[in-house]
């Protein structure tokens, strides 16, 4: 009867701490807007896009870039996804945000603590005392105004621009893998030109040489034609430098360490086919870029931290339940049992830190929508950048076509000439310099198109594999 007694006021101090604090709660405001998408200017077309619209599926796939149709680039490209270290970084945190869900979910969980002990005291004159103890104590703050749940719902915001994040560097990865590979096979084919540029000159050099023995030119032809090989092996030398160090990049991005692997020299025109880009590329393409996601989940984690700090004003209701026992002998620990419940109400009336909170949570979600504009209006800028790129360069490549194709033609005819006696060899080397400056033009023009085709694809959001892929690189990784 007593145990039913206490129970009883236990349930009522309940009721009454409840009623109290539906009645404060009614003097707070913690109205939430409902949640919308931060305006952004629109945007329908690109400016250099004539073809009609095309979808977003039909555009880009996961794999968008064995359109280069290079073996050895789709391998480079799997050992980077595999073997990355920021990339491994990334797909860790997803991991980490997701348990981080359940951490936030313990919040509107009971806690209990369980503890044990004895106490020896010994007095000159009398025996030694001894006294055993157990207690139990379980607290639970009751989450009546869904507090904790708005913590949970900005924690799975969070997870979900995790995995933006993550696709966002998968797919700056695929990119830097895709240009310093391009870049690499440029510098090889720079090199190769280089060098016949080089070989081109001795040769020019000898018969100035031996046009200065004959009295014919003065030295300072000569001299000049040696200050122009020592420009010629200058550049060739930093040639070789830059090689070195693009290679170094590519290493890292594989995940090897620097000077460890030596990717082989070949040429860049016979590997790496131009891909078609498809015309009426649609704006919305942009909905698709993991950063632009990313930015608007976190808007969304910010809506539900406001949401949090204001229910924070709330009173909150706390129940504590406790039971224990003791004795002076270890046997009789459990003859004897004590109970009880103690229902609290705290009400952070004069709580300043509350209000403030409340504030702060304000300021970072503007913060929050002013960066997912920032990153909007950069995409913007990236897409029409690259697709502006993109059509420069290939209207280019069709001058520097048409300009050696001329050259061509023109050290064709030369070397008729010169069989036939009609000008000298130094007019053939001076013509074959000039088309070998023409075909290096040529050939860093079609690196460029293909690292615009790369960083259009990166800038429209790329293609990615699947969350559940994602999640089991974690685990293997």
């Amino acid at each position: 009867m007593r145990s039913r007694a206490r129970v009883g006021a236990a349930l009522r101090g309940i009721c009454a701490a409840t009623a109290c604090a539906l009645s404060l709660s009614a003097c707070v405001d913690v109205r939430m807007p409902d949640y919308k998408r931060p305006d952004t200017p629109a945007k329908a077309s690109w400016s250099d896009q004539k073809g009609a619209p095309v979808s977003a599926a039909a555009t880009i796939v996961i794999d968008w870039w064995k359109g280069f149709h290079d073996p050895y680039l789709d391998t480079l490209i799997a050992k980077a996804i595999g073997g990355n270290f920021d990339i491994k970084v990334l797909a860790a945190r997803i991991d980490v945000a997701g348990t981080q869900i359940n951490e936030a979910k313990a919040g509107a969980l009971p806690t209990m603590d369980l503890g044990a002990g004895a106490d020896f005291e010994k007095i000159t004159g009398r025996p030694l005392t001894k006294q055993y103890n157990l207690a139990a104590q379980v607290n639970w703050d009751i989450d009546i105004w869904g507090k904790v749940e708005k913590g949970v719902q900005a924690q799975k915001a969070e997870f979900h621009a995790t995995e933006a994040d993550w696709r966002a560097g998968y797919l700056e990865l695929v990119a830097n893998v895709a240009s310093t590979y391009f870049q690499i096979l440029q510098f090889d084919d720079q090199i190769d030109q280089q060098q016949k540029t080089l070989a081109t000159n001795r040769q020019i050099l000898a018969i100035y040489d031996g046009q200065r023995r004959s009295g014919l030119i003065p030295q300072t032809q000569v001299l000049r034609q040696q200050a122009e090989i020592n420009r010629l092996t200058n550049e060739l030398l930093e040639l070789r430098r830059s090689r070195a160090l693009a290679n170094n990049a590519l290493c890292t991005l594989i995940g090897v360490p620097a000077g460890e692997f030596q990717l082989p020299q070949g040429h860049l025109q016979e590997r790496v086919q131009l891909p078609a880009v498809p015309e009426g590329l649609p704006a919305q393409l942009l909905a698709r870029r993991p950063d632009v996601v990313a930015a608007e989940f976190r808007v969304l984690e910010a809506y539900d931290l406001v949401g949090q700090a204001k229910l924070a004003q709330l009173p909150t209701i706390g129940l504590t339940a406790h039971g224990g026992t003791a004795s002076f002998a270890l046997n009789n620990l459990l003859k004897s049992f004590t109970f009880g419940l103690m229902p609290s109400i705290n009400i952070p009336i004069l709580d300043p830190g509350v209000r403030a909170h409340v504030k702060v949570t304000q300021a970072q979600s503007t913060v929050a929508e002013q960066q997912y504009r920032v990153a909007v209006m950069g995409a913007f800028e990236e897409v029409e950048n690259a697709l502006v790129n993109l059509s420069s360069h290939k209207a280019q490549r069709v001058e520097l076509e048409q300009e050696v194709s001329r050259l061509q033609i023109v050290a064709d005819q030369i070397q008729s000439q010169l069989r036939l006696g009609v000008i000298s060899q130094l007019e053939v080397f001076e013509t074959e310099r000039t088309l070998l400056e023409a075909q290096q033009n040529l050939l860093a023009n079609h690196q460029l198109i293909l690292s615009d085709t790369v960083l259009l694809y990166k800038a429209l959001g790329g293609g990615w594999p699947s969350v559940d892929d994602v999640q089991a690189q974690v685990k293997a990784n």
